[in-house]
């Protein structure tokens, strides 16, 4: 390449551009925001997480995240229930409403995985999936320097949700 590519640029210019696209188009089609139907993804795959779990994956603070169930509970998108087994955990379940919604959900998330990859070859396709693993593998260690990141260096998920 012969011009220096300005990654961390670009990279927050496409993520603003595509979830705002995308929270617009969620909101029209299902009524939700990208952050409430990324929720109902985690619970669709594993149901019952704590708050704190989902927060994580999420990269969000509990105190956000507790409103955004809060808003997905009046809506009866989710439930939330005391641990059986530690009180001071609260876990989040999928209630019908929300499952369904996630189903339709995934069917627009399945549509604009193949609008943003449709340019590009399946080999491109690689590389593209490396290259957004990687930087979710070691975001802290490539930001950070080594032995500062929670990052082990190994890329574990090789992208291949259905949604």
């Amino acid at each position: 390449m012969s011009k220096k590519l300005r990654v961390f640029y670009l990279l927050q210019v496409a993520y603003s551009a595509v979830f705002r696209a995308a929270d617009h188009r969620a909101r029209q089609n299902t009524g939700l925001t990208i952050t409430q139907i990324a929720v109902l993804f985690l619970l669709n795959e594993k149901d019952g997480q704590p708050v704190s779990e989902i927060a994580n994956r999420l990269s969000m603070g509990k105190s956000s995240l507790t409103g955004l169930i809060d808003r997905m509970c009046e809506k009866h998108l989710v439930r939330r229930s005391p641990c059986p087994v530690d009180g001071r955990v609260t876990r989040v379940y999928l209630e019908e409403t929300g499952r369904t919604a996630a189903q339709e959900a995934g069917l627009h998330t399945r549509h604009y995985n193949a609008a943003l990859l449709a340019p590009f070859s399946e080999d491109e396709q690689d590389v593209i999936g490396r290259f957004l693993n990687h930087l979710a593998t070691n975001a802290d260690t490539i930001i950070n320097g080594p032995g500062t990141g929670q990052s082990d260096g190994t890329d574990t998920d090789k992208g291949q949700s259905p949604s």
